[in-house]
């Protein structure tokens, strides 16, 4: 199902999709707001280029990494050069930085309707524009989270204030060896709450958000929801895209809204259901408002 023809083209103007999503936000009895990592890239925190080399040339010119998501997975030879790389990259993408335009935008957009947002990004935006935390599921983890690395429990540890520590003491792309997290219970290091492996740590309040999203999707099976897909591309299509398109399928009242720049398409079988924008978030948000 879906993937023998998916559709990009619309015979309707910008200008066309603007009005009828305005109107299909306005007459929806709810919003289930999927988003993925092109919402935070239309908000300016772009992983590589400029902003990639102002926090970290020193990785680049000693280890030839060449932008943060890759940063990541470096195989670092001590835990000292690990954390100085992973202290910057929470700071910087979690702590250091204002909250993002379209977000703010997103949260007038929405902020009267009875929403819900589905997520992949780990980078606290939707917190930090204001949206009420009961509402959101972001299911890949948070990197303002840590979790022992085995893991020996199922349980994660708010990191701001280790991370500021670390950051305030690293030198020469090392941290100082009694800086480095270790967990409380068994005494190894810990890591990142970030969905790469089965080792990921699926704490209570990842049940209770979890919980929340399937009541919400329970509540409104059969009425009249705005499924908005915003910036979600195709490496885990399985969390927000395939389940958007699923559920707009067997609902009739429901309308699937696309909106990622040069990714913005949609199944056949929905087509009629369906707006496809070939643009900027951030844009479209604008102009929606």
């Amino acid at each position: 199902m879906f993937l023998n023809k998916l559709i990009t083209k619309s015979t309707k103007s910008y200008s066309d999709k603007i009005e009828q999503l305005k109107e299909k936000i306005k007459t929806a009895d709810a919003i289930l707001i999927g988003a993925g990592a092109g919402m935070s890239t239309s908000a300016g925190l772009t992983y590589s280029g400029e902003r990639f080399y102002r926090y970290f040339s020193d990785f680049h010119k000693k280890y030839g990494i060449n932008d943060i998501y890759s940063g990541g997975f470096y195989p670092y030879k001590t835990l000292e050069e690990y954390w100085a790389w992973w202290s910057r990259h929470i700071y910087y993408n979690r702590y250091d930085l204002p909250v993002g335009k379209p977000y703010v935008d997103l949260l007038e957009l929405v902020k009267d309707k009875d929403y819900f947002i589905l997520t992949t990004n780990v980078d606290h935006q939707f917190q930090l524009a204001g949206f009420d935390k009961k509402r959101m599921f972001y299911t890949q983890g948070d990197y303002g989270l840590w979790q022992c690395s085995k893991p020996c429990h199922q349980k994660t540890y708010d990191n701001e204030e280790s991370v500021r520590k670390i950051i305030e003491t690293q030198r020469n792309m090392k941290i100082p060896t009694e800086l480095i997290p270790k967990c409380p219970v068994c005494g190894v290091p810990m890591t990142m709450n970030l969905r790469s492996d089965s080792t990921f740590v699926q704490d209570e309040g990842w049940y209770a958000a979890a919980n929340r999203y399937d009541d919400f999707v329970r509540r409104h099976k059969n009425l009249q929801i705005l499924f908005l897909e915003l910036g979600v591309g195709a490496n885990t299509p399985a969390i927000i895209k395939y389940p958007f398109w699923k559920m707009t399928a067997e609902n009739s009242k429901a309308t699937y809204v696309c909106i990622n720049y040069g990714e913005a398409v949609c199944p056949n079988e929905i087509v009629e259901q369906s707006i496809c924008l070939n643009e900027d978030i951030a844009k479209v948000i604008h102009d929606i408002l």
